[in-house]
């Protein structure tokens, strides 16, 4: 199989929907619920502490989730393949400088066009998330997988550049993270 065959067929695997939503109701526990299930108890979960992310179960996983943070009134939670920490350990080193939005996206960019910092060449994300926050119904929450192609255009992968009808839709083509966007 073709590594662009292959992602496509991790991509179809991964991006089921848990089957059970319900019954998380630890900081762990929502932290992985982006993912299938079995995926959850391997996953490394980070956590804000003091303002910083911070591990608080170190797992063998290939995915990487991002609790939930408290202090503000939306949920999100976020799980990523291990390949893709480069990346958002980078991200975290430029917030922590002040620098956010568009502006760490594309300082990583150039930092990945210059070969300094590390994309693979596909890795998935998952998300869930809710601006109401989360009471635990899980019919509350709304997910994302990004599937992560690198440079990719709508002339190799045949998808639009622009979301529309909930389906999916390829952001940032031609860049270094160009990524697929696949609501639902």
């Amino acid at each position: 199989m073709s590594p662009r065959g292959s992602g496509l067929a991790l991509l179809a695997v991964l991006c089921a929907a848990p089957a059970a939503l319900t019954g998380q109701t630890d900081e762990v526990g929502r932290a992985v619920l982006p993912l299938p299930e079995t995926g959850r108890a391997a996953a490394t979960v980070m956590a804000l502490r003091d303002g910083e992310w911070t591990v608080v179960r170190e797992g063998d996983g290939e995915f990487v989730c991002l609790a939930d943070d408290p202090g503000d009134d939306r949920f999100h939670t976020a799980c990523y393949h291990r390949s893709l920490e480069p990346y958002m350990a980078r991200g975290r080193a430029l917030r922590r400088e002040g620098v956010t939005g568009r502006e760490s996206v594309q300082r990583r960019w150039a930092e990945i066009e210059a070969g300094t910092l590390d994309m693979p060449d596909r890795a998935l994300l998952h998300q869930l998330f809710s601006e109401e926050g989360w009471d635990g119904d899980p019919t509350t929450l709304r997910r994302l997988t990004v599937m992560y192609v690198p440079f990719a255009t709508a002339a190799d992968t045949g998808l639009p550049e622009e979301g529309s009808a909930g389906g999916p839709w390829l952001m940032f083509p031609g860049r270094p993270t160009a990524h697929i966007m696949i609501p639902g």
